[in-house]
């Protein structure tokens, strides 16, 4: 094998240290820096995506709070108005309520001034007949018709002796 013959091992370590220097300087000048400039890059990049990423949670943060705020003020004014359309419709309801109750007291009075002139008329009524009922039965036991001022006066004592 030539490369283990002694004789050829100082030109060889002469070529090996000349492409290493060559090799060592096309990395150092031209793919080291590519490379550096591609990591470099790299890490640019990340931190901007990191730091947008920061600036976004920090924005929807933000939103969500302003959001919850938004949320609890729409609830206090739904709140607000249901208790004044419920104090609105409470009044109204009172008012038609004491409304309702007036009308029913005047009419629960005409019915009472009603019933009473019927029952004055009902009880003129029942005077005449019995004081008709009387004379006629009078009459038939008697034969001679009563003295009419007579009927009335008794079917009155009669009546009135009832009333207390």
């Amino acid at each position: 094998m030539p490369q283990l013959d002694i004789s050829t091992f100082t030109p060889q370590l002469v070529w090996l240290a000349i492409w290493f220097v060559v090799l060592y300087l096309l990395m150092a000048k031209l793919a080291l820096p590519r490379i550096a400039r591609a990591i470099e890059a790299r890490r640019r990049r990340r931190e901007d995506d990191l730091a947008r990423a920061a600036q976004l949670k920090a924005e929807a943060d933000e939103a969500s709070t302003a959001y919850q705020k938004t949320l609890a003020e729409a609830r206090a004014q739904a709140q607000a108005t249901i208790k004044e359309t419920s104090d609105r419709l409470a009044a109204d309801a009172a008012k038609q309520q004491r409304a309702l109750a007036a009308t029913l007291a005047e009419q629960i009075e005409a019915a009472e001034r009603r019933i009473a002139a019927t029952k004055e008329q009902a009880l003129a009524e029942v005077r005449s007949i019995a004081v008709d009922v009387g004379r006629s039965v009078v009459e038939k036991l008697t034969g001679t018709v009563p003295d009419a001022a007579k009927m009335a006066a008794a079917v009155d004592s009669s009546l009135s002796g009832r009333a207390h």
